[in-house]
């Protein structure tokens, strides 16, 4: 762990996560969590602040004397629509929702980063630490990005960290390739005609369509490896009719999660799903409408950023465990590798604690520092280089 936090500064941000925690804001609501951020910013003394940054994005710039690359360092600001039930001191004060994926952790390491770089600005070069709305939808970086003071500020490296429950505890998993896969959601409603119960044939049910599309879908994507080519459709939602035994239904909602390896593959799958979706509803009679929601594109993690931060993990002392990436699951960060090299790691939470999205689940608060010293490192070691010739930076 970074010896560069005292332990006042350790305790000072368990008790902003703490803060965090207990009062959480859902995507595109983050107002209140982004002045707590604003606040704690503050005394580090950063060079600009941008506020309101696609939506409610904050984005503190350190600049160093020198001019360099642009290093950004990226958490996110929302919570989880999900009531916490843990009986932890400081959980959730807002009912139904809690900070159930540990982002509330995520951005205590970051203002502890920012401790350390308002203590030592970067010799050359400029560190930018973006607080980001809306990761929860898939939202948020494209909202970013398309902010005007985006370009401003726009990184040439990027980092970030997420906490893995299932990784033993301070352990890391990192990997170049793909890291995260591309997923969105599909919804889709289907309409005909009701009728009377017992004069189903006056009626157009969408019952049979239902029926056969569910495992259609399934089969467009059966999982498996996660390796090149992997696809999963995974049924979410399904809603026929009214619940009265005396109506054939004339209405259906299904909603599908669709995921792939690769953002290519995700075109191909969205094709094939949607040509599948209006052949059943033509041939049962039915009008079908579809919606595309929290669309997240794939994430892969760049061979020089990753070798960055793979160093910055043995400097540091932390191991590196292999088996947890590419993950099936999908983080709104891979928008940022197609403007900048980036790279995310995952930190272990324990073994043994609860899973990400869970209702008991809280983040572990040792990480913090942890996450602060390899990341800091990483940093310097990117914008230290920047000043090197080929053969100095070969001999790293």
């Amino acid at each position: 762990m970074s010896l560069l936090l005292s332990p006042r500064d350790l305790a000072e941000l368990v008790a902003f996560r703490h803060a965090l925690h207990r009062a959480p804001d859902l995507s595109r609501h983050e107002e209140a969590t982004a002045r707590r951020v604003v606040e704690a910013l503050q005394p580090t003394g950063p060079d600009r602040v941008v506020t309101g940054l696609g939506g409610h994005g904050v984005a503190a710039v350190y600049q160093g004397p020198v001019p360099g690359p642009t290093v950004m360092v990226r958490c996110e600001l929302d919570g989880l629509p999900i009531q916490e039930t843990s009986e932890i001191p400081h959980r959730s004060s807002i009912p139904g929702k809690g900070h159930l994926c540990g982002h509330d952790g995520h951005m205590a390491t970051l203002v502890g980063l920012a401790r350390l770089l308002g203590a030592d600005r970067p010799r050359r070069g400029r560190a930018v630490l973006l607080f980001q709305p809306a990761e929860e939808d898939g939202s948020g970086a494209a909202a970013v990005i398309a902010d005007p003071r985006f370009a401003e500020i726009a990184p040439d490296w990027a980092f970030a960290l997420h906490n893995m429950p299932g990784i033993p505890l301070g352990a890391a998993a990192l990997a170049p390739g793909p890291a995260n896969c591309a997923s969105r959601g599909l919804a889709i409603s289907f309409s005909g005609k009701t009728s009377h119960a017992s004069q189903p044939e006056a009626g157009i049910s969408p019952a049979r369509a239902l029926a056969r599309l569910i495992p259609a879908l399934e089969q467009l994507g059966p999982g498996g490896e996660t390796a090149p080519g992997f696809r999963l459709v995974t049924i979410t939602h399904a809603r026929m009719g009214e619940p009265a035994f005396g109506i054939s239904p004339g209405e259906a909602e299904l909603w599908v999660t669709l995921r792939t390896l690769a953002d290519d593959d995700m075109t191909g799958l969205v094709g094939d799903a949607r040509r599948l979706i209006e052949r059943e509803a033509a041939a049962h009679g039915l009008a079908v409408s579809m919606s595309e929601h929290d669309v997240f594109h794939a994430c892969t993690n760049d061979p020089q950023a990753t070798s960055y931060l793979m160093e910055a993990l043995n400097a540091e002392g932390i191991a590196v465990v292999p088996g947890h990436l590419p993950m099936r699951a999908s983080e709104d960060f891979g928008l940022f590798g197609r403007q900048a090299k980036s790279a995310m790691f995952l930190l272990g939470a324990g073994e043994d604690h609860p899973r990400l999205h869970n209702p008991d689940y809280d983040y572990p608060d040792a990480l913090i520092g942890v996450g602060v010293g390899v990341l800091h490192r990483a940093l310097r070691d990117v914008l230290e280089n920047a000043s090197k010739s080929p053969r100095q930076r070969h001999a790293r």
